[in-house]
């Protein structure tokens, strides 16, 4: 029986990965060619989806951790662990990041021109999430290597920062503060 540790599904997730990403690049990019009158909604639509993506990583990612932390390194519990954090990275939250990005700083730019004080606070805090993924991809290489040297109730705490930061983002760009 085929597990989903082995190559062949892993090889097909990618595949289906990198087919979504294709999928999102050529209606970005037919988007801009048929450009419209509601370009603007439809940018922050991928936008939206994009974010979602992102943060579905980044919720799941340190509860990988907490579980990682209590298998025996080298079991079989370990190196499913090692699986399923390298795919959520590489195919989920990396594209997920990227996407976010180029959307978000599109919309920053052709809407509102990047002024505004809650927009700055907003890519601000957007930014202490992308160092929040940078840390996470660097755990998840340290897993890779065996070497993690956190108790899963750091892991725990960890949880919480891209639940904060994606509180104080919406509020802001929800409510526009100042």
């Amino acid at each position: 029986m085929e597990k989903q540790t082995d190559e062949k599904p892993g090889a097909y997730a990618r595949r289906r990965a990198h087919f979504a990403i294709l999928f999102f690049a050529l209606l970005a990019v037919g988007l801009f060619v048929w450009n419209p009158d509601d370009l603007y909604l439809w940018i922050k639509a991928l936008h939206v989806i994009a974010v979602i993506s992102w943060m579905a990583g980044l919720f799941y990612m340190p509860r990988l951790f907490i579980y990682h932390t209590d298998a025996e390194p080298g079991s079989m519990q370990s190196e499913t662990f090692k699986v399923m954090e390298r795919r959520l990275l590489k195919v989920i939250m990396n594209p997920a990041m990227m996407l976010t990005w180029i959307f978000g700083l599109y919309l920053a730019w052709s809407v509102y021109g990047f002024h505004g004080g809650w927009l700055h606070a907003k890519i601000g805090l957007v930014v202490l999430l992308t160092a929040v993924h940078v840390f996470f991809s660097r755990a998840a290489r340290a897993f890779e290597r065996d070497e993690n040297r956190r108790p899963a109730r750091y892991w725990r705490f960890m949880n919480e920062a891209p639940t904060l930061l994606m509180i104080a983002i919406v509020i802001l760009v929800v409510v526009k503060p100042f």
